[in-house]
């Protein structure tokens, strides 16, 4: 038996307006056909004034608490992993923890931009291994509306909000059981220019709006994400071919596609929601996990591989046996 980090439930949330690309439109110069050809976006989800980053992950971690059986006292350790906290401080994560009922246990964020959910993921894992907590909230959630420049029409197109959650709790497993198998993660600051915000509190002491270049950005992606998935599968002895589901980071449809190409990996095997919730940053990958999840595609026992690159770069994957 060896002891592992089991997901025992999933969930997620999103805003309550859609904004289609017509809408997006007559707003900026842009059109439905440019959007979808360059990334397969078709709609995104946009915070309301009454929405926000912790709002919306508290609904995701209530979701996943609920198909885990379990409630919010029970969680001795929340990760939260956004670019786009409520507040320059405290952390994110502890409204989140105020709100579920948590309060006492470890609750903290992570800032890894889009691969964040990974890292959070990584670092839950080494806890929850290291006994510092039996049960753990790991949330992805975002309000990137809030960062974009709505004047800049290559990148405000691109994203969307949301957040997805999911419950990590330790086991005492067989070798062939359930349990996050293996995460690698990277990062490498020289490329700090090709994807970044413009603002912070002790630059500019702004916030700042995000600004990306994007034939860079998607060249270094398919790159390292191809890399990173064949090396957590031979860190455990599988094959592409072993995957039941890639879960990527849904940013674009094109580096998605390429990525599976480069790997060999069935289209019909790869969750995609880039059409419908848009790049969510942190929250993407939880988004996609939770929707295949709840649509019945991802059942237990299949073996998944989650991945994501944002900026900074960072990059990272993490292999799954539900």
């Amino acid at each position: 038996m060896i002891r592992r980090s089991v997901i025992t439930g999933t969930g997620s949330a999103l805003p309550k307006r859609v904004v289609t690309n017509q809408e997006l439109a007559k707003q900026v110069d842009t059109s439905d056909e440019w959007i979808v050809e360059r990334s397969g976006i078709r709609q995104r989800y946009i915070a309301g004034d009454d929405e926000t980053t912790s709002s919306l992950a508290t609904d995701a971690a209530r979701a996943a608490l609920a198909a885990a059986g379990l409630e919010g006292h029970q969680i001795g350790l929340i990760v939260l992993a956004t670019a786009t906290p409520d507040q320059t401080f405290p952390a994110s994560a502890t409204i989140v923890q105020d709100a579920l009922g948590a309060n006492g246990g470890i609750a903290f964020d992570v800032a890894a931009v889009c691969s964040g959910f990974l890292y959070a993921l990584g670092v839950a894992d080494s806890m929850l291994r290291t006994g510092m907590a039996e049960r753990a909230l790991v949330i992805g959630a975002e309000t990137m509306s809030r960062i974009v420049d709505w004047n800049d029409r290559a990148t405000c197109v691109l994203f969307g909000d949301g957040a997805g959650a999911v419950v990590l709790e330790a086991r005492e497993v067989a070798e062939d059981g359930p349990g996050l198998l293996v995460t690698h993660l990277h990062a490498d600051g020289a490329h700090n220019q090709l994807l970044y915000v413009d603002g912070g509190p002790s630059s500019t002491q702004t916030v700042g709006h995000i600004r990306m270049k994007g034939r860079e950005v998607f060249r270094h992606a398919v790159t390292n994400l191809a890399d990173v998935l064949s090396n957590v599968l031979a860190d455990q002895g599988f094959a592409p071919s072993d995957v039941d589901w890639v879960v990527p980071h849904q940013a674009n449809q094109r580096i998605i596609d390429a990525t599976a190409k480069k790997l060999d990996l069935p289209a019909e095997r790869v969750v995609l929601t880039v059409d419908r919730h848009a790049n969510t940053s942190a929250a993407s990958v939880p988004l996609a996990l939770d929707t295949a999840v709840r649509d019945g595609r991802i059942k237990p026992g299949n073996l998944v591989v989650l991945e994501a690159m944002g900026g900074g770069f960072t990059w990272g994957a993490s292999l799954v046996r539900m």
